[in-house]
């Protein structure tokens, strides 16, 4: 079965792609901001990048992002999710096209990359947004787990998973001197992050801008079916040749085996008693020497619990038996 078309994303689409079909999108589509002749501005040295970048003119962009992101709604089947990676030039008409549409936002992602264009008239610009979206009509796919577990700690004592999750991603791009490459390429480590947190085994990605087909490669690698269009024939065919190397799953073992979380009843509801505990024993730690914050620690493994949730139950009974004494008082008077 044929799944990489050396044509336009919007009618190769329209002839290829049926309705409701894929899991996940993640694409990269042309800045329309003279992307192929950028490196006479950036003094970049593109010896070794693949000729026959297709940018789209400015005017153009705002019908072009229309079209192509409204195919990219028919295909995706509900509940799933797209991530479209775009700089600030023309992100307007990315999000005018995407607010005609019924997807619906989820994050608006920023990503920090390690090196801005030097500018000494205004602020260097060194940032990508994502835009991650989804499809209303079915269940959505978001692993919360995919990289840490609940209860997995920075070595300041903070959420490991919480930090991940953040919107603001703090990713290097990749150096590849010397090697053949497309004009622009996503890193490893990004297309991990959205594949992983959003899809599971076997599910089918699309990149409607395959470039490097960095998108296709990794979801392979990650145990993943892949699809998309690269209208570029000389990035076409090199990439062909490159994809079907790539070994399916081969990337799995890099991943670390996230531990079963401790905070086994989290988002679980709390029956009287168990509140009525957690009051007992954290008064019981408190008049042993346990300081506040290890005293919540302590209990916040005993129930399976965060720690913030433990630390909200405590202010919410100490509140409740504050108005019970306070009442008690005004009552006798």
């Amino acid at each position: 079965m044929k799944m990489y078309y050396n044509e336009d994303c919007i009618e190769g689409a329209r002839k290829y792609i049926a309705d409701n079909s894929i899991d996940l999108i993640i694409t990269d589509p042309p800045y329309g901001i003279n992307g192929d002749k950028l490196d006479k501005h950036y003094n970049r040295n593109e010896n070794n990048v693949i000729d026959g970048y297709v940018e789209i003119s400015e005017k153009d962009y705002p019908d072009f992002s229309k079209k192509w992101i409204k195919e990219a709604e028919r295909v995706l089947k509900p509940g799933g999710s797209i991530y479209i990676v775009s700089g600030y030039s023309n992100l307007r008409h990315i999000l005018n096209a995407l607010s005609e549409t019924r997807l619906q936002e989820k994050n608006h992602i920023i990503w920090k990359y390690n090196f801005g264009v030097y500018t000494s008239k205004k602020y260097i610009s060194s940032h990508y947004h994502i835009l991650y979206y989804t499809k209303k009509g079915g269940k959505e796919i978001f692993n919360t787990n995919a990289f840490y577990a609940d209860s997995d700690k920075t070595e300041t004592g903070q959420s490991q998973n919480y930090k991940d999750r953040e919107d603001v991603w703090i990713i290097n791009k990749e150096y590849k001197p010397g090697q053949i490459k497309n004009k622009n390429e996503l890193p490893k480590t990004l297309l991990k992050k959205m594949i992983l947190y959003s899809s599971n085994p076997n599910d089918l990605i699309c990149d409607f801008f395959l470039g490097s087909f960095s998108t296709a490669k990794i979801s392979i690698g990650l145990g993943r079916m892949a699809c998309g269009f690269e209208i570029n024939k000389n990035a076409y065919d090199y990439q062909i040749e490159q994809i079907s190397k790539i070994q399916f799953g081969e990337y799995l073992s890099e991943q670390k085996i996230v531990p079963k979380s401790k905070l086994f009843n989290q988002r679980k509801s709390l029956l009287d008693t168990e509140i009525d505990q957690i009051v007992l024993d954290f008064n019981s730690l408190i008049k042993k020497g346990f300081t506040k914050k290890d005293a919540i620690n302590n209990i916040s493994e005993k129930f399976g619990r965060g720690y913030w949730s433990i630390l909200n139950i405590l202010k919410k009974e100490k509140s409740i038996i504050d108005y019970k004494m306070e009442k008690t008082l005004w009552d006798a008077q």
